[in-house]
């Protein structure tokens, strides 16, 4: 046996005994050792139960991007997190997440989150299948996501977690700022139609991938951007459908229809994808395609669901919708 199979073999033990071992949990509040039953515990209410956490936690691991970019907007720099390595760096993350231990993406690495010694870890529902490991690792709190449309919440549950009340209201107020900018800039709200240039015009948003088209529809994280502006969706875009994804047909290219067309891919496969849909003869009808006004943004940033991606979207639809001729 090698020394990394000892090793890895050995941390699983460990892991192992964790789960078997019972830990004093008063009146049914989950802890992750008798060590954390002080004075600076606190406890917080989360999708699965409540939890004690450290009042002042200094090692702090994150678990999804969502709960990544809110801990980094409230000024928080976690010691590790999920989804932050593999060849694609997200751009509004990248200068952010230097000195931030990747630790997996769909699933954490628990081996490597014992080794850090994380005094608290916050994520999201998708890991509520090890949170048993997770919460003998260290205290954990996982929030219900339930979708981008939830991303808001998300952001106040992280607030709380982190005791940082006062920094979630200074980012707010940053972003209605930047929103009310941006409407200026815009002239939504101005009187005269020659200064409102927006007061008529459809904002379509899609995404390509290999064998599907879809749309963030009403109430999902880029929809509620857009709709803070007070810009418009298409119709066909402005409707509720489960998980705010709306699924198009290429036969079904009028839902993508709009006087600008914002449009998302990820990968190389994605790239190919749009230049096929550029040679169907519906593509060549859509007005934004026949007026020039289809732009290119980043897939991940704009279905990103947190205030960060919100600041990298608002940058987009100043470039795009104000310094663009």
């Amino acid at each position: 046996m090698t020394i990394r199979s000892f090793i890895g073999w050995l941390l699983l033990g460990i892991l192992g005994f964790f789960l078997t071992t019972a830990c004093g949990s008063p009146q049914g509040v989950t802890v992750s050792s008798p060590e954390q039953l002080t004075a600076e515990c606190k406890v917080v209410q989360h999708v699965l139960g409540e939890t004690c956490i450290p009042a002042n936690p200094q090692r702090i691991v994150t678990l999804s991007i969502p709960t990544l970019g809110h801990a980094l907007s409230l000024g928080v720099k976690p010691i590790a997190s999920t989804y932050i390595n593999g060849d694609y760096v997200l751009p509004y993350l990248a200068d952010k997440v230097e000195g931030i231990d990747a630790v997996g993406s769909d699933r954490p690495n628990l081996e490597r989150l014992l080794t850090l010694k994380p005094d608290l870890i916050v994520g999201l529902d998708w890991e509520e299948s090890i949170y048993p490991l997770l919460s003998k690792i260290a205290p954990t709190v996982l929030d219900d996501w339930g979708g981008t449309e939830n991303w808001r919440d998300h952001f106040s549950f992280v607030a709380e977690v982190l005791g940082k009340q006062t920094e979630a209201q200074q980012a707010w107020d940053r972003y209605y700022q930047r929103i009310a900018e941006l409407k200026s800039a815009l002239g939504i709200g101005a009187a005269s139609p020659e200064e409102n240039r927006y007061s008529d015009k459809t904002i379509s948003l899609i995404f390509v991938a290999p064998g599907a088209i879809f749309s963030e529809a009403k109430g999902s994280f880029p929809d509620s951007i857009l709709k803070d502006v007070g810009l418009q969706r298409p119709a066909a875009q402005d409707v509720v459908v489960p998980d705010t994804q709306l699924q198009i047909g290429e036969e079904e290219l009028e839902k993508v229809d709009g006087d600008i067309l914002l449009i998302g891919g990820l990968t190389e496969n994605d790239k190919d994808r749009l230049e096929e849909l550029k040679q169907k003869p519906l593509w060549q009808r859509l007005r934004a395609v026949q007026q020039n006004r289809v732009y290119v943004i980043d897939y991940m940033t704009w279905r990103g669901g947190n205030l960060l991606a919100a600041d990298a979207v608002i940058d987009d639809l100043f470039q795009y919708l104000v310094n663009t001729p």
